[in-house]
């Protein structure tokens, strides 16, 4: 017998991308409603995407045990 296929978990398949290198891109939180209340060096400087720290990559790519595409 053999073992069971693991799932990558969904919510990782919509908000992260693995880089060559193997770091993990993600965008930044707080930037799809209310953004009123938020003032524009706020919401500048939030544009695009950022790298997650070496912590936080381990914990998501236990959460995608293939890779993401």
């Amino acid at each position: 017998m053999k073992m069971p296929k693991l799932k990558t978990k969904s919510g990782v398949k919509k908000r992260f991308k693995i880089t060559a290198n193997g770091k993990v891109k993600h965008g930044v939180a707080g930037k799809r409603h209310r953004l009123i209340s938020h003032n524009a060096k706020y919401i500048r400087q939030n544009r695009g995407t950022t790298v997650l720290s070496d912590p936080d990559t381990k914990t998501v790519k236990k959460w995608a045990p293939y890779g993401l595409d």
